[in-house]
């Protein structure tokens, strides 16, 4: 069963927003998880490894939350086309890419998922691409280009399919956004251990076909901490508040945290790594949050309200 349609878009709350700051620094660490971790192994391996021990945690946390798996068959199909849209695509394309183009470039074409979003729903999803809303992500995909700075763009033209293979990961999660929201009624830790077990069994064949496990070296202690990380915190963690921001807000505004993404890695370096803000850090900034003040609008409305009062 599918929603309909027509559905109007759902409000994002105070809540919301704090979880999708949240949820901006659990996702934020994947992109130096996966640098480390293909340091050492291939794409597909440390894809395994990601959707597999991310969906053993969460079906440990669903037995222990009292909740089941039983679901029946339509869910569990669902499943297995959440995992291909949400996991398999996107992130075989974003290890493979980030093999051949900087982690900040690739950083600028994922922030290209909330325009993608806003396409998918205004044609399919019966959520209308208002003016405010279109001029919110165009300010703050610029805004992520500015805090990333011109040193990421140095790359971009070259190592092409790379770049495509970015944007073709974020028209993935786009689509996924539409997909998820036949999981409203379901607990979202059962949603993000469903999907996330139908991709291990999908990803299972083709890594045993392709890399055998035997066959790779044995993880360093750095790469099997980066494989942990990517696993439970940016994996895990970040799928249970991801669902659960989808559910309540709507997969037009969960998106929105590929723009948050760059601030937390950029204030995460300068308080735990003792890194300096630039004025394109605070100019970055600032548009990034112009941006989603415009889509969230309740500043917009009231202004309004005051003016006419």
């Amino acid at each position: 069963m599918t929603l309909p349609m027509t559905a109007p878009p759902a409000r994002i709350s105070g809540l919301d927003w704090l979880m999708l700051a949240g949820l901006s620094v659990l996702w934020g660490g994947s992109f130096f998880f996966n640098a480390l971790a293909l340091a050492q192994w291939p794409p597909l391996p440390v894809l395994l490894v990601r959707v597999g021990l991310a969906a053993l945690a969460l079906l440990l946390a669903v037995r222990l939350a009292g909740l089941s798996m039983a679901v029946g068959r339509r869910f569990w199909l669902a499943f297995f086309g959440m995992g291909v849209l949400n996991n398999l695509i996107p992130f075989s394309l974003f290890l493979w890419s980030q093999q051949q183009i900087p982690s900040g470039l690739a950083s600028i074409l994922n922030a290209m998922t909330p325009i993608f979003t806003v396409l998918v729903m205004h044609a399919f999803g019966g959520e209308r691409a208002t003016g405010r809303k279109i001029a919110g992500i165009a300010a703050g995909f610029v805004g992520v280009a500015v805090l990333i700075g011109p040193d990421a763009l140095s790359g971009l033209g070259l190592n092409l399919l790379a770049q495509l293979a970015c944007i073709g990961a974020t028209v993935s999660y786009a689509f996924s956004g539409l997909y998820g929201r036949r999981f409203r009624e379901l607990p979202p830790l059962v949603t993000a251990a469903g999907q996330l077990s139908a991709s291990t069994l999908m990803t299972l064949p083709i890594v045993l076909l392709a890399h055998p496990p035997w066959t790779l070296p044995l993880p360093t202690a750095q790469t099997a901490m980066a494989l942990l990380g990517l696993a439970l915190v940016s994996t895990a963690l970040a799928y249970v508040i991801f669902f659960r921001i989808m559910r309540s807000a709507g997969p037009s505004h969960v998106v929105l945290v590929t723009f948050l993404i760059p601030v937390s890695a950029i204030l995460l370096g300068v308080g735990l790594l003792g890194e300096s803000l630039l004025p394109r850090h605070f100019a970055g900034m600032a548009a990034i949050f112009a941006g989603l003040a415009l889509i969230d609008g309740r500043i917009l409305r009231r202004s309004r309200l005051s003016t006419a009062s």
